[in-house]
């Protein structure tokens, strides 16, 4: 019997990798309308962010999503929770200011 070879994974493109490093973005319907949703792998965060579910900080590091309406602006994208996402219709957006 011969000796296995080792193989190489191929490199990954660049364009694997900007997705990767960028997060994979998707278009959700739901019935607040249309929304860009990008995740966040939270590694690259050094910014610390509040979400509009829950009112309580995202600190830099933490997995989260970045979502905005598909017929506006990413001026209006907002971090979210993920399970603070999931649940927006249940209990909508927080009172206080917004970041």
């Amino acid at each position: 019997m011969s000796p296995r070879r080792h193989r190489r994974a191929p490199e990954p493109s660049a364009v694997e990798t900007d997705r990767v490093l960028a997060g994979v973005q998707a278009v959700e319907d739901g019935p607040d309308g249309r929304w860009h949703v990008r995740n966040l792998p939270g590694g690259g965060s050094a910014k610390t962010y509040r979400c509009p579910g829950c009112d309580q900080e995202i600190p830099p590091g933490v997995p989260h999503l970045v979502a905005w309406p598909a017929d506006g602006s990413t001026e209006e994208r907002r971090h979210w929770h993920r399970p603070c996402w999931r649940a927006r219709y249940r209990r909508g957006p927080s009172n206080s200011r917004r970041r």
